[in-house]
């Protein structure tokens, strides 16, 4: 068994998305998704796209997924690099693809000089995090995330 990340590429879209839609499933949120092969396309692989993707590969077949972006710290003065997905498919987990990703994410960061390196894990999600905290990963409980989406968001943004 080799393990194998690199970065994602425009071929890679329709396997992203159908990791994107496996994660929602597990989620129990897959009603959420809207993306299309086209939106993966376009928003990692666009002119101009500002947000990148992993892939990794067990003995050459696709097992897993992130996608990240940079964010900034007013604080720090530097990036950070924000973590919006992470998935590894149920069969290969244990295989050290969810740690392989995270420590080529880590690497990019401290490559970039970046502050921090962050992301978010549903609260039941009790497997992710206890996996997150046995690599030294803290949780951030003093911050709330909020969101708004669709047609909230249409209606702030022209009120």
């Amino acid at each position: 068994m080799t393990l194998h990340i690199r970065p994602a590429q425009l071929s890679d879209a329709p396997q992203i998305l159908a990791f994107i839609t496996e994660l929602a499933d597990y989620e129990r949120a897959r009603h959420e998704v809207v993306a299309s092969v086209a939106d993966i396309e376009r928003s990692l692989f666009g002119e101009g796209a500002t947000t990148h993707g992993l892939i990794c590969l067990q003995d050459d077949q696709p097992i897993g997924f992130a996608v990240y972006f940079f964010s900034y710290s007013t604080w720090l003065g530097r990036n950070g690099l924000y973590l919006e997905d992470l998935y590894v498919s149920p069969e290969s987990r244990g295989s050290g693809a969810g740690k392989a990703l995270l420590k080529q994410l880590a690497r990019e960061a401290v490559a970039k000089d970046c502050g921090r390196l962050e992301w978010s894990v549903l609260d039941w999600n009790e497997p992710a995090i206890q996996f997150y905290k046995s690599i030294g990963a803290v949780a951030q409980d003093e911050w709330v995330r909020y969101r708004m989406e669709g047609e909230g968001l249409r209606r702030f943004a022209e009120d």
